[in-house]
């Protein structure tokens, strides 16, 4: 399944701070119809994602009826994303 979307970047806080756009609820919603044969465990997809230039591999996160996109440091520098900056998100799941 294929998704291009924009979503406002913002922080979790675990061990440590990391940025995440959420899946709009839409894409969401269709994406859990075949969530079961996507995922390797625990509700998690792993997905291709594009932000920007700058590709890489990721799962998405369940998390309150939605799914997350966590956005990995080396993609945040590269792309210059901040917290409360939107951006444009492209992405394949089911990796």
């Amino acid at each position: 399944m294929e998704f291009e979307f924009t979503a406002e970047a913002f922080e979790w806080r675990g061990p440590a701070p990391y940025l995440f756009v959420a899946l709009p609820e839409e894409d969401a919603a269709d994406l859990r119809e075949v969530a079961a044969e996507l995922t390797y465990g625990w509700g998690v997809i792993p997905v291709r994602a594009r932000i920007g230039e700058t590709e890489f591999t990721t799962s998405l996160f369940p998390k309150d009826g939605g799914y997350l996109l966590g956005i990995k440091v080396a993609v945040q520098r590269a792309e210059g994303v901040a917290e409360g900056d939107r951006v444009d998100v492209a992405l394949t799941a089911g990796g």
